[in-house]
């Protein structure tokens, strides 16, 4: 088995880890609200949880009552 002959030092392993960066999140757009959103992500808006164009909770209606 290949073992390396000398320790690899942290500055060379960091610039070879360099053409990996961190990309900007894809976005969506719910169909219901016209809220940008992470996919498969449920968002807030207005004081309703949404996750796929539904209202999971409704915030509106315990703060009324």
């Amino acid at each position: 088995m290949a073992h390396p002959k000398r320790k690899t030092s942290k500055t060379r392993r960091d610039k070879r880890r360099t053409h990996v960066k961190a990309s900007s999140p894809q976005l969506s757009v719910d169909k219901v609200s016209g809220e940008p959103h992470l996919y498969h992500r449920a968002h807030w808006h207005e004081g309703k949880l949404y996750y796929k164009g539904k209202v999971l909770i409704d915030q509106t209606e315990n703060a009324e009552g």
